[in-house]
């Protein structure tokens, strides 16, 4: 099985080079950095260091379709920049998409973090994801390609379309919550405030699945580098 990852990018020089290096060493098909407009050296290090590297209009939604467009992969692996695996979680998924007839996935998370705190945060995000079917992108998406394709991709949505890509994946077959982790930066926890990260991402989250306005959610979410 071919894996596409497929990684979008915005300023993401402090951590991109490290993070490449990890990714290639899984060894997957091809690695496809897709910037939505970095000031810094971010695409310069992408051109370098991934398979191919591409510009596309901001926004995660259109940044992952627009390097979708240009897999040539069997499965896509959408990752956030600062996502990390180990070998064995790799390998994990692709077996079991190798052999299983499921549609696609995303892993379970864990929040790179000694506090307590955030090591529970990763636990309850984990709980929501397997019993809520509530999955965000910091969990590593993946999806068969023919199947992205079908679905036209990801809706472009300012701010919670994984949420909404991933209830309408559960809609086209069997979709999987693998045991193994994917490691997600706490940055963003640790700049703005534990307590309030976590509040304001239930409270965003909560009130799309009501049906608020994401253009208006968006404005609540600024970006952390």
């Amino acid at each position: 099985m071919k894996i596409s990852v497929v990684i979008p990018t915005l300023n993401e020089t402090l951590i991109l080079e490290d993070n490449l290096c990890a990714i290639s060493n899984l060894n997957p098909h091809e690695i496809i950095v897709v910037d939505g407009g970095s000031t810094d050296s971010t695409f310069s290090v992408a051109r370098r260091m991934a398979t191919l590297a591409i510009t596309s209009k901001s926004g995660r939604a259109r940044q992952m379709n627009a390097g979708a467009k240009k897999a040539t992969g069997d499965l896509l692996l959408f990752m956030h920049a600062d996502n990390k695996f180990t070998l064995e979680s790799f390998e994990r998924m692709k077996k079991v998409m190798t052999t299983d007839a499921s549609v696609g996935g995303a892993f379970s998370l864990q929040i790179e973090s000694e506090k307590a705190c955030l090591q529970a945060i990763s636990l309850l995000a984990t709980w929501r994801s397997k019993y809520l079917n509530l999955v965000y992108g910091d969990q590593a998406i993946f999806v068969r390609a023919d199947i992205f394709q079908k679905m036209g991709g990801f809706s472009p949505l300012p701010i919670c379309e994984d949420l909404d890509f991933f209830r309408r994946l559960s809609r086209q077959g069997k979709v999987l919550l693998l045991e193994e982790k994917t490691h997600t930066s706490a940055r963003r926890w640790n700049a703005e405030g534990i307590f309030y990260t976590t509040l304001r991402n239930i409270t965003i989250g909560g009130l799309f699945l009501l049906g608020f306005s994401p253009q208006t959610l968006s404005k609540w979410y600024s970006a952390i580098r």
